[in-house]
């Protein structure tokens, strides 16, 4: 499960471009918190221990508790913007939501077992399609990961989300099809030496003979037309 973060905050008493630039200039990054059937609520936030957050790779599928003056205020982040050149977090969204609210967060999904895929082991290439799966659940309940085992995976083979196993009580934000997560298939190298075969048996590559037969009717048009 998804562990709970805590981020302090303080109120802004000022919006607009010119105090959110001055915000920045201190090390502090605007936000707001919006939902609940709440008014939304203006904050900032300190760069670094936002930016660390945004380092455990989990920040966006993990409860926040925005504490403000001692408040706490559950959270969802729901979007990050970034300074298109320095990379540098410049404003946050956070979802108020209920202590077992139902949430949609996107969950990365790791493949395991991959030595135990007879595929992989001949050198077959997992295609991943779906590098994150959007799950809709309980809010105390948000998975750090979705693990998919690869045991007994062949070329030609796929997983669809029908054969993900999700944590109790949640579905597929998609539920009215079963997608495909990641399919194995050849390589390469495989695939040229497959098609080179088809095509021989479909008589689509010429064999030796029929180079040799086709030179001798090329020459025998040749004498031909010599003796005329």
């Amino acid at each position: 499960m998804s562990e709970q973060l805590t981020l302090p905050a303080e109120t802004r008493d000022r919006a607009g471009k010119g105090a959110s630039r001055a915000l920045r200039r201190d090390g502090r990054v605007p936000a707001v918190i919006y939902g609940d059937k709440k008014e939304p609520l203006s904050v900032h936030v300190e760069e670094k221990l936002l930016t660390k957050m945004l380092h455990t790779g989990h920040f966006m599928n993990s409860v926040v508790m925005v504490d403000i003056g001692g408040k706490a205020n559950r959270t969802l982040p729901k979007a990050v913007d970034f300074h298109p050149v320095t990379s540098r977090p410049i404003h946050v969204d956070f979802l108020r939501i209920g202590e077992h609210s139902k949430v949609t967060v996107a969950i990365p999904v790791r493949f395991d077992n991959e030595e135990a895929s007879p595929g992989l082991k001949r050198g077959g290439v997992l295609n991943v399609v779906q590098h994150e799966i959007e799950l809709v659940c309980d809010a105390s309940e948000i998975p750090d990961e979705l693990h998919i085992d690869l045991s007994g995976l062949d070329i030609g083979d796929s997983i669809h989300i029908s054969q993900v196993t999700l944590p109790k009580g949640a579905k597929a934000a998609i539920d009215d099809r079963d997608f495909t997560v990641a399919t194995l298939v050849a390589p390469s190298a495989m695939k040229s030496e497959d098609d080179e075969a088809a095509a021989t048996e479909a008589g689509d590559v010429p064999t030796v003979g029929d180079e040799a037969e086709a030179g001798d009717g090329d020459s025998a048009e040749s004498e031909g037309g010599e003796e005329a």
